[in-house]
């Protein structure tokens, strides 16, 4: 037991500072390159903060563990609001940008339906993955057509500011960008061999350890970044990354599973993980509506609140083991 909880612990790790390399190397090298600040946040950065889900979940779907790949998903987006989300406006009170209602939420609740609406044969096959994938190349599209159709000088020196991309020379970035990619590889093989036989260890199913252990740790990146921000009063940054997470695990995540390891899905899963996720969200959205129609601020009260459901879940899925 020792030694996979060596192995977890490497893994994590390996995610979170192979993402960190990965990024510095990848956005040095498109700033290099003059690709805008801005473009680079909303791929290479926004990749960043996710890539562990990324990575163990495809690695995780190849070793034919897909209910660790399918629970790492949903635990994370659980993981976001519940605790990312909670521990952030206890920190300090978030003001959501207006625009979150028009674009970014609304397209995190038609992902969560959708998925929602996949999963309801309780099966993940492949022409499941290939509808998310279209769902996401569809938003990917209206999201790059949007923030490329006007850009302002102005604003790209903030994003340039706000991103804190790297000066460094070409060959030096690609090092970072092999280097990074290297210790992403093996940190999600560590991190899967470890859970996968803790799973084992413990009688439990790996979806059970993707929803706990798995998603806490590749989730580590987004409520670092989402306190960063709140504290240095980037508050868009600070709730746009939980959303925009929240939409990649779906539409990147959810897909390896389907493609390189379909089968069926535990019921509790749906009953109780996705019907857990939906709710949060549904309660994210309607706390932001409140907030940006009545100008308010999401307080420390509603921190404590995602907090609590958060912990009801875990408390409910302890109990059902």
């Amino acid at each position: 037991m020792l030694l996979d909880i060596l192995f977890i612990t490497l893994g994590f790790a390996g995610l979170i500072w192979g993402a960190d390399k990965f990024v510095a190397g990848a956005s040095a090298i498109a700033l290099n390159f003059g690709v805008a600040p801005l473009m680079i946040g909303l791929t290479i950065v926004a990749f960043g903060t996710s890539a562990p889900e990324f990575f163990s979940s495809a690695v995780a779907a190849i070793e034919g563990q897909p209910e660790l790949a399918i629970g790492n998903a949903v635990g994370s987006n659980i993981f976001n609001i519940g605790v990312a989300l909670g521990i952030t406006t206890i920190i300090r009170p978030l003001t959501p940008p207006s625009s979150l209602l028009r674009q970014e939420l609304p397209a995190m609740m038609l992902v969560t339906v959708v998925t929602g609406l996949l999963f309801a044969d309780l099966y993940l096959g492949f022409v499941d993955s290939l509808a998310l994938i279209a769902l996401l190349l569809f938003l990917a599209y209206r999201l790059f057509r949007k923030k490329t159709t006007s850009p302002n000088p102005q604003c790209i020196e903030e994003d340039l500011e706000e991103l804190d991309i790297p000066s460094i020379d070409t060959w030096r970035a690609a090092a970072y960008l092999f280097f990074g990619l290297v210790l992403l590889i093996a940190g999600a093989e560590a991190l899967v061999s470890g859970a996968s036989s803790v799973a084992v260890r413990m009688g439990v199913s790996s979806g059970i350890i993707g929803l706990t252990i798995v998603a806490m740790g590749t989730s580590l990146p987004e409520l670092a970044s989402t306190v960063a921000a709140v504290l240095r009063g980037h508050h868009d940054l600070a709730i746009g990354n939980i959303v925009g997470s929240n939409i990649l695990n779906l539409l990147v995540v959810l897909p390896f599973p389907g493609l390189l390891s379909a089968g069926f899905i535990d019921p509790t899963m749906l009953t109780r993980d996705y019907a857990t996720m939906l709710l949060m969200s549904c309660v994210m959205y309607g706390v932001c509506f409140w907030t940006v129609k009545s100008g308010k601020s999401i307080g420390r009260f509603c921190g404590i609140g995602f907090l609590t459901m958060y912990g009801g879940w875990f408390f409910t899925m302890y109990q059902q083991l």
